[in-house]
This record gives C-alpha cells, sequence and structure tokens, in this order.
C-alpha cells in the first residue's frame, strides 16, 4: 500500500518524537507523520494504575523539562522525602536509617504522572500518529525517502528517527549509513533497557504515619530503590522502585512474593495490605530492550557526535534520549534532541530550496 508522500515523517512517538512533532506543529507545518510500533504513543513514559513504571524524575537544571511544562501549562511538584529513610546494605546486618537534608531540594515530579506530559503533548495531532506501525527499512532514491514498514511504504523528503540507536539498528539503510554509525546504534545503551520497576498502591501512606520516607536504598536484597509515589494531590497512595535484576530468572509469582517479604521487612507488615501491584520488566519489551541486554551499573556515554550529523543528503536525522549531547539519558536529553533534529531538518530543508530555486 503506497501512501501519498509526506514533507516529514517521525519515527517513533516517544517523548523526543512527541517533541519534534509538537514543534512543527508550532511552527505550522502540517505535513507530518508520526510511525510508532507500539499500540501506544509515550516510549518508555508510561503509567499503569497511577505508577510511572517509565521515566519519573527532573530537577532544576533539566530547563528543556521546566520550560515544556510550563509551556503545555501543567504542574511539577517536589519527591517526598520527609521523615528517616532505610539503608540496607547488608541482609545480614541490621537497616541504617538516615534523614535528607531539608535544604537540598528533592527532585521534582509531573502533576498527573509523566504521562500527563505525553498525553499534552499529542493531544493537537493525535490523528497524525499512526500506531503499530515498525518500520524496516529507509531508501533514498528520486529526492524522496521511502519508509518500508509491516503496514506499507510510506514515502517522505525529510525523516526523523527518534528510536533508541540499539533499536535503530534493526532499520535497514539504503545507501548504507558510514560504518561509525552502525558501531554507535550497537554501542550505544539504551536508557532503562534492563530495568525493573514495581510499584504499589494502599488506602493510606502508613509509613509516613510511622516518620518514614518511603525512600529504601537496598544495596542488597530484591529492591534496590523505593520511593513514596503518592500524587500530587494525596489521592493515591503508592511507592514506587527498582527491582533487583537478579530476581529476573526466577518466576513473576517466586519475585512478588520476595518484594513483598523485602518491604515487609523494612517498611512493615502494612505492605502485605496493598490496593494494587504493578511490575514492568523493560528487558522484555522488544521496543525498547534487545537479545543483547546488559546491565549498566555507571552511566553511560550518550550523545556519540555521529548523532549530530545529516544523513541521506541531509534528510535523514537522528534523535532521540540517547543521541543528545545535552543530559543524554534523561528526559531533558529527549526534548532536547526533538527540537534539534527539527532545527536541523528545517535547516537542510531550506537549502535544498534555495539550491533548487538558484539554478
Amino acid at each position: 500500500m503506497n501512501q501519498a508522500p509526506h514533507k516529514y515523517i517521525i519515527v517513533g512517538a516517544g517523548l523526543s518524537g512527541l517533541t519534534a512533532s509538537h514543534k512543527l506543529y508550532g511552527m505550522g507545518e502540517t505535513d507530518f507523520l508520526v510511525l510508532e510500533s507500539r499500540s501506544r504513543v509515550g516510549g518508555r513514559i508510561l503509567t499503569h494504575s497511577g505508577i510511572d513504571l517509565g521515566a519519573t524524575w527532573f530537577q532544576d537544571h533539566h530547563y528543556q523539562v521546566l520550560n515544556l511544562l510550563e509551556e503545555l501549562g501543567i504542574d511539577k511538584f517536589h519527591q517526598y522525602s520527609t521523615g528517616q529513610s532505610v539503608l540496607v546494605y547488608s541482609t545480614m546486618a541490621p537497616e541504617h536509617y538516615f534523614e535528607s537534608d531539608p535544604n537540598t531540594p528533592s527532585a521534582y515530579r509531573i502533576a498527573g504522572s509523566s504521562t500527563a506530559l505525553v498525553d499534552a503533548l499529542v493531544r493537537p495531532f493525535a490523528n497524525r500518529v499512526k500506531l503499530d506501525t515498525t518500520v524496516t527499512a529507509i531508501r533514498a532514491s528520486a529526492n524522496m525517502l521511502s519508509i518500508e514498514t509491516d503496514q506499507g511504504v510510506f514515502r517522505s523528503e525529510n525523516v526523523i528517527v527518534t528510536v533508541p540507536p540499539k533499536i535503530a539498528g534493526r532499520i535497514s539503510f539504503f545507501p548504507e549509513l558510514p560504518e561509525a554509525v552502525g558501531q554507535a546504534m550497537e554501542r550505544t545503551h539504551t536508557w532503562m533497557s534492563n530495568a525493573i520497576k514495581v510499584g504499589l498502591t494502599f488506602k493510606k501512606p502508613f509509613w509516613r504515619e510511622k516518620n518514614l520516607s518511603g525512600t529504601v536504598i537496598g544495596q542488597a536484597g530484591a529492591v534496590t530503590e523505593l520511593y513514596d509515589h503518592t500524587d500530587t494531590q494525596n489521592k493515591q497512595y503508592a511507592l514506587m522502585g527498582f527491582v533487583n535484576e537478579g530476581l529476573r530468572d526466577v518466576s513473576a509469582e517466586a519475585r512478588k512474593q520476595r518484594i513483598l517479604d523485602y518491604l515487609i521487612t523494612y517498611l512493615g507488615k502494612e505492605i502485605a495490605h496493598y490496593l494494587s501491584y504493578e511490575e514492568k520488566d523493560w528487558s522484555q519489551d522488544r521496543n525498547t530492550s534487545c537479545e543483547t541486554i546488559k546491565s549498566i551499573y555507571m552511566s553511560p556515554s550518550y550523545g556519540n557526535p555521529v548523532f549530530q550529523e545529516t544523513y541521506l543528503e541531509g534528510r535523514l536525522v537522528f534523535s532521540g534520549a540517547e543521541t543528545s549531547p545535552v543530559y543524554g539519558g534523561y528526559m531533558d536529553g529527549a526534548i532536547f534532541s526533538g527540537n534539534q533534529a527539527v532545527d536541523k531538518i528545517t535547516q537542510n530543508l531550506g537549502s535544498r530550496c534555495k539550491a533548487k530555486n538558484q539554478k
């Protein structure tokens, strides 16, 4: 099935792809299409039952997030950190209690969940997003790019690829991209690809009543990090955090029981009376992870210079949290690179138009 050509096609409806689309739309551009392989928008921003199972926090220096939230009229609020936090450095030794410095501002969360940002971004151009569409190849020919997918072939003058580099490596490019680009795709770690997140909701915030912040830092045991995840209106009380990756090798039932037992030990028996339990193993998400998954315990390197270049005669650019030279791996980086990609592609388009008119 051949489609009428578009001026722009964005591959991926995660934060970077939606930011790029938002910028094009704000410039008055309507001739664009977003192709998304998932059955939803948001990418690694995902909320279930009020639990942010993907991107969650940002800080004062993340100006891209702050500015975009302000533009969209979305509020922010500080991560709850009042009371004692728990440090578990050995399951064979007593836990250690500590309190955060009240003079040090905690990270922010997005009011209404992280998905509120995604929903606000996509709302004006939701009809330009095509879900359940996986790009398999991009071919350059006759001043046009052909984007081959499992739902047919689309054509566009320009393409912004916003999926993680490792995932973009599944796309065949004709002509082939420089070898350095392929190497960078393979070597760039995908943020969140090895994470398991867990969230529980409760009738009341029992930990706060015990003067506990809800924070648990586990250097040993089933949970590596846990935080208060209550909403800004104090209508849903929750805890959310990261699970020890070693539990990926046990059954879902066994993993859940070990997580509950661990939290009961350090926060109290009230844990057993949860209202809902949510879990997301991103390594099982084909649009995020791959067979060559590996754990990263130090900050990975993002923003490889090859992703700052344009390809296929200036018609192809890359974008995404991992490609950003600014705060790579964060929501801030995803937003920065989405805006940067539009600047590059429109500048190249303008240069081509100028050159054509001068002939």
